[in-house]
């Protein structure tokens, strides 16, 4: 077990008695105190349980009388929430007082503006009457290749209040990478930017944009945002303006009655082992969900303020717009989280922000807070963080000492949220809330309505070893299916065929006496030196508190029939690998770890391999060190780095 059973935070009298969740489990008979009880309800009657979240969250629409079929006893697989319900996901979100503050837009230069929500709807209005003049209804896809800015919630609500599908591309995606995941799904429209701006340089996209419309079939219209020209070498396409596409006469807005079960996003995997996956989630089973983990386990309140550093493609996109859905305002920030100026980087950009806009809420990732405590930047004491009530992190486990960070260095009277889940259930199986005490490199506890265990080989629930994290009954937010041919077949093979019935999500975790849960990594890039399963992040949780250290990336190398240890590290500038320095390395690792985590072999290299989402690809480095092609290199953001790990192949062969 990783870290120790360390409290950094426990919740007072007034989180036990008048938070969302309190209130939850008392008007359903449960003590707050007691959340193993509460949990066993919500999944040995799930229909109970999510009528409970329906009636608490105040959902707009109809449910209907039966709440889950299943399509056999116990069956997971193919079972149907709310079969005969009727909701709209941009009513669910657009809806309370038209006077409340519902967004506020910022850039690297700070807030740029604010918006009521009688404003928000009037811009959707007029982007949905836009769509209706150029065909789009129910189960078109509408692409969105745009940065996070105002365009592209509107765009998506506007869809969204059709029964439209959305699909969201970033714009600092390669044509390629961008083809590979819209492309997919054939949009009959596309809203893009003609340009966008990140850590003070201007990007162009017209040329890039201009080899999407040619390689996406069935296109009629692209809408181009942003200022200057619209040209674009778009031959048998409608290509318009965003303000032009906004001026067609709106009779208000309407919402389009949708059953549970509508798709409402495609969102893609990070498309690293091959063509990116396209997860079809629906429209009731996401709002559900998001509204049970913002308003029960995050304690969200109207009036409060979220705010998640993401592009428009991440999943964490939607889960934090979704926020508008709890009266709570949303931040939509555009641009880079640390700035290269004169002066030197700039790490305070988003805690000014928090500052600005009052931020009770704020998500980031594991590598920007690596980033910023490396920096020696202290936000608590250079920022007044007065209204932040939560911190939450998500796309890589988070060491013990981030936690240790977090409450130094951030705030101490607050809730720190480590959250795992994933695209796949576009939401989480582990999390906070308001209820649990913050352990150091824990995360909380399991979600509400998610059956969630940890398994061994032998398909037994184990504690306090590390085991397979998986779901063992139907949750709303499961997807539909897969985007495509065979999609059904294909959703099954990824995460039913190990466990006929039991999801196996692909995560190495175990579960603990106090019912919270520590993740180690994903399986697929699982050490097993001698047998032995090894979580990466136990090895990076190390290496991370050497100083010379600036990253780094672990993956195993198959020799006859077992696996050695590669670990390559991108040093501080003015630093070199020399023996001495892999001597201290291999001397931490074996002392905080285990002797079975000592890499065989430590290279150095210019950089590691990520995703345009800031994900960190061990299997990309692997391929390129066994001297085997990357099958999909759009996906990295700095694919150029695997040079090095080409070398490391030539060096084993050599040794």
């Amino acid at each position: 077990m990783i870290g120790d059973n360390e409290i950094l935070w426990r919740p007072g009298q007034q989180e036990m008695t008048q938070s969302n969740l309190a209130r939850f489990a008392q008007a359903h008979g449960f003590d707050p105190g007691q959340y193993d009880t509460l949990h066993r309800w919500s999944t040995s009657r799930p229909g109970e349980f999510w009528d409970a979240v329906w009636d608490f969250c105040e959902v707009i629409g109809t449910r209907g009388a039966t709440s889950l079929e299943r399509s056999g006893e116990g069956v997971m697989f193919g079972a149907r929430w709310y079969p005969d319900a009727r909701l709209n996901y941009a009513e669910n979100m657009l809806a309370g007082p038209g006077d409340r503050m519902a967004v506020i837009q910022a850039d690297e230069n700070g807030i740029y503006g604010r918006l009521t929500l009688d404003e928000l709807r009037r811009l959707v209005a007029a982007a949905q009457a836009g769509m209706r003049a150029h065909g789009i209804g129910k189960g078109d896809r509408v692409a969105g290749i745009l940065p996070n800015r105002i365009e592209a919630l509107v765009g998506l609500l506007a869809a969204a209040s059709l029964g439209a599908i959305w699909v969201a591309c970033s714009p600092d995606f390669g044509a390629a990478g961008i083809l590979d995941r819209a492309g997919q799904v054939n949009p009959k429209l596309i809203i893009a930017c003609g340009s966008y701006r990140y850590n003070g340089k201007d990007f162009d996209c017209r040329e890039k944009l201009s080899e999407i419309v040619r390689g996406t079939q069935g296109l009629e219209a692209m809408v181009l945002t942003g200022e200057g020209p619209i040209s674009l070498d778009a031959p048998g396409i409608d290509l318009i303006g965003w303000d032009a596409f906004c001026a067609h006469p709106s009779d208000g807005l309407y919402f389009e009655p949708l059953p549970f079960a509508h798709p409402l996003y495609v969102m893609f995997t990070s498309g690293t082992t091959g063509l990116p996956k396209g997860i079809v989630h629906t429209t009731g089973g996401v709002l559900l969900q998001h509204l049970k983990e913002h308003i029960l386990h995050g304690d969200v309140r109207p009036g409060d303020v979220m705010s998640w550093y993401t592009n428009i493609a991440w999943m964490m996109y939607p889960w934090v717009i979704s926020g508008l859905a709890c009266r709570a305002q949303i931040v939509l920030y555009d641009g880079a989280p640390i700035l290269k100026t004169d002066g030197g980087m700039d790490y305070g950009v988003l805690w000014r922000l928090s500052e600005a806009a009052g931020i009770t809420h704020f998500g980031t990732s594991p590598r920007y807070l690596s980033a910023v405590a490396e920096a020696g930047y202290a936000p608590g004491r250079s920022n007044d963080l007065g209204a932040l009530r939560s911190v939450l992190s998500a796309g890589a486990p988070v060491t013990p000492e981030q936690f240790d960070w977090l409450y130094s260095a951030v705030k101490q009277d607050m809730i720190f949220a480590s959250i795992s889940g994933g695209t796949e259930i576009i939401g989480c199986f582990a999390l906070g809330s308001p209820l649990h005490p913050v352990r150091r490199g824990h995360l909380s506890c399991k979600a509400l309505g998610l059956a969630v265990d940890v398994l061994d080989e032998r398909n037994a629930s184990i504690i306090g070893r590390k085991g397979d994290l998986v779901c063992t009954e139907p949750f709303p937010s499961a997807p539909l299916t897969f985007w495509g041919e065979n999609g059904d077949q294909r959703y099954h093979d990824a995460y039913f065929a190990e466990r006929p019935d039991i999801w196996t999500h692909g995560d190495l975790a175990e579960q603990t006496i106090h019912g919270s849960l520590i993740i180690y990594g994903r399986t697929d890039t699982t050490l097993k030196p001698g047998g032995v399963r090894i979580g990466t992040a136990e090895i990076y949780r190390v290496v991370e508190t050497i100083e010379t250290i600036q990253d780094s990336v672990v993956f195993g190398r198959k020799i006859n029939d077992d696996e050695e240890i590669v670990l390559c590290v991108v040093l501080q500038p003015g630093h070199t690998l020399d023996d001495a320095l892999k001597d201290r390395i291999r001397q931490a690792i074996r002392k905080h770890a285990s002797p079975r985590h000592v890499p065989r072999h430590i290279h150095q290299v210019s950089g590691v391999p990520y995703t345009i989402n800031g994900k960190r690809v061990e299997g990309a480095a692997r391929a390129s060190a066994a001297g085997k092609p990357v099958k999909n290199l759009a996906s990295l953001a700095n694919p150029a780095c695997l040079d090095d790990y080409a070398t490391i192949s030539a060096l084993h062969e050599e040794a």
